[in-house]
């Protein structure tokens, strides 16, 4: 795939999750098939909320937002320079080892604590669930 066709695939992606994003259409498959919130369900809102500067409102939508979007922003940059710089002629070593032992664990622990916070709010913790919108009540205040 050359180099245009990429930045016009990445145009047409950003496009759609702006209009997503806009029209407060639900991105989470569990929260718009059976409206219950997932894991992750506000950390989307969330993240756009730090990126207003409303911290207060981020962590309200989800309290692991200062962990998880600075992670999900540099995985989701990387993947978007990797699209636009296209295939490298030779592969680089990569710079951080994704399956050492210490990575495990790291990675393990945050999926637990994802799954204690998700718990603990349905238990009423921590602000209670997130609020989420399923495609049902979506497309009936829609119309």
């Amino acid at each position: 795939m050359n180099r245009p066709l990429r930045l016009a695939l990445l145009t047409l992606l950003l496009g759609a999750f702006a209009i997503a994003v806009h029209t407060d259409f639900p991105l989470c498959p569990m929260a718009s098939s059976f409206g219950i919130p997932c894991p992750g369900c506000g950390l989307t809102r969330a993240t756009l909320a730090l990126f207003r500067g409303d911290v207060r409102g981020a962590l309200q939508l989800h309290p692991l937002v200062w962990l998880l979007a600075p992670l999900f922003v540099s995985f989701v940059g990387a993947a978007t320079l990797e699209l636009v710089r296209g295939p490298t002629p030779r592969p680089r070593k990569p710079r951080i080892n994704w399956t050492s032992r210490s990575m495990n664990l790291a990675a393990t622990a945050l999926l637990v604590l994802t799954l204690s916070v998700w718990l603990a709010r349905f238990a009423g913790y921590l602000g209670g669930p997130v609020p989420v919108t399923s495609m049902r009540r979506w497309l009936a205040r829609a119309r």
